[in-house]
């Protein structure tokens, strides 16, 4: 059986001042369905998709609040988007937010909603100094990484950072993983070029699709710079440069933000290429075997 999913990958526009939850999930409503009509089967939205909350949040809430109020009005969100992919029959990652620990912290989240009713979360893993300071967003890293069955493919979800990560990357190389998705908030192109740099070095060494997107345009005095891109292993059958399609990155945006409808994702390639047809790749390597010599 052939699976090729097409994706869409849309790059927000957090200068676009919502006043509530209902018409931020409007929002999110109106692009879920322009990416079915455009036959994606699958939206991905920006890591911190949560910040655009920030636009109607209480006066004088200090920044070491901001994150309990999000993960407060996450919690009304959440079945909302649940029901958005049963309704419009495509799979819905709506970014990131915060989500209590049930210990007094709370996680950065990723919860990924299917059409046919199923929701598999995701924690951040590794936290940037912001979401460590005391003084503002204060989170706590997760301890888990889950693969994710969904239409004869193996899924995984790594946020922002955790795409910069080798270790994790030879942590899962031997599980298959057919595409990843990552999520992310960068707010200069120092930030863009490691998190979508990595992405692909990710595609090389995982023999996996790779699918990126961050947020544009500022929110609450912060910069987002960002774009969407999927990329693949560097190989001929793919066209040698490991770039499938992506937009570019920016700061701003004059509308919702744009969205990167990748069709087709080579999946049934990548997984021959996998099974021994890569021109050098060594398979699922790790360095366990190594002996560090001081010379």
């Amino acid at each position: 059986m052939t699976i090729n999913p097409t994706i869409a990958l849309w790059a927000t526009n957090m200068a676009r001042p919502v006043g509530s939850i209902e018409d931020w999930l409007n929002l999110v409503e109106g692009k879920l369905a322009e990416a079915r009509d455009r036959h994606a089967a699958m939206l991905v939205m920006p890591e911190f998709s949560s910040a655009q909350w920030l636009h109607y949040k209480p006066a004088g809430l200090k920044a070491s609040e901001e994150v309990a109020w999000m993960a407060a009005e996450g919690a009304r969100a959440l079945p909302a988007l649940a029901d958005l992919a049963r309704r419009y029959g495509t799979a819905l990652l709506p970014g990131t937010l915060p989500v209590a620990d049930g210990k007094g912290g709370f996680f950065n989240r990723a919860a990924l909603f299917f059409e046919d009713g199923r929701a598999v979360w995701q924690d951040k893993l590794c936290l940037t100094p912001s979401e460590k300071n005391p003084e503002a967003w204060n989170l706590v890293p997760g301890t888990v990484f889950r693969v994710i069955s969904w239409r004869g493919l193996k899924l995984g979800i790594v946020i922002c950072l955790d795409s910069e990560l080798p270790a994790l990357s030879a942590t899962i190389a031997d599980r298959q993983i057919d595409i990843l998705l990552v999520p992310s908030m960068t707010a200069k192109p120092s930030g863009y070029h490691r998190v979508f740099g990595c992405a692909k070095a990710r595609a090389v060494e995982l023999q996996a699709i790779i699918a990126a997107v961050g947020s544009v345009g500022p929110v609450n005095g912060d910069t987002n710079f960002s774009g969407a891109a999927v990329f693949v292993p560097c190989e001929e059958a793919l066209g040698f440069d490991g770039r499938f399609a992506e937009i570019a990155p920016a700061d701003s945006h004059d509308g919702d933000g744009p969205m990167l409808v990748a069709a087709d994702l080579p999946v049934d390639t990548v997984r021959k290429l996998r099974a021994g047809g890569a021109e050098v790749w060594p398979g699922a390597w790790r360095a366990d075997r190594l002996t560090i010599e001081a010379a």
